[in-house]
């Protein structure tokens, strides 16, 4: 049967779908890293892990830019929305979708939590998941 998922930036030009077996196909994770952190514009980021094989572009033709480090984000360029990434080994692999730009994003939950030494200190442990403390940005 599988899941199929669905999403889209603010204004709804860029458009995509997700194709998985089972939500296990999926790695949902928060990261507390400062480039995370800097590019959700809040105190982590969240994003799943998929196939790209598994993701599509339904409408719409992101708007690319690749940071110094490598990393590669698209966006639309219409309102700016960010709706995913993917560093230069990943590149023909996997895409990291931004968890907000999904319509259902409840249906992969996240699985772990990234550079918890950084975490907000108001900001609790997400309970039963994978954490990492010791990774070093």
């Amino acid at each position: 049967m599988g899941i199929h998922l669905q999403g889209r930036c603010v204004c709804k030009k860029l458009q995509y779908s997700v194709k998985l077996d089972s939500a296990d196909d999926a790695r949902t994770t928060l990261c507390h890293c400062k480039s995370c952190r800097r590019a959700f514009g809040g105190n982590y980021g969240l994003t799943a892990k998929v196939a790209l094989d598994a993701f599509k572009y339904d409408a719409g033709e992101p708007k690319k830019h690749k940071q110094e480090n490598g990393v590669t984000r698209e966006f639309c360029d219409n309102c700016g929305s960010y709706i995913c990434e993917y560093g230069e080994e990943a590149a023909d692999k996997f895409r990291y979708i931004v968890w907000g730009s999904l319509d259902e994003p409840e249906k992969i939950p996240p699985k772990g939590e990234f550079f918890c030494k950084y975490r907000a200190e108001w900001m609790p442990e997400v309970p039963g998941i994978f954490n990492k403390n010791e990774i070093k940005e």
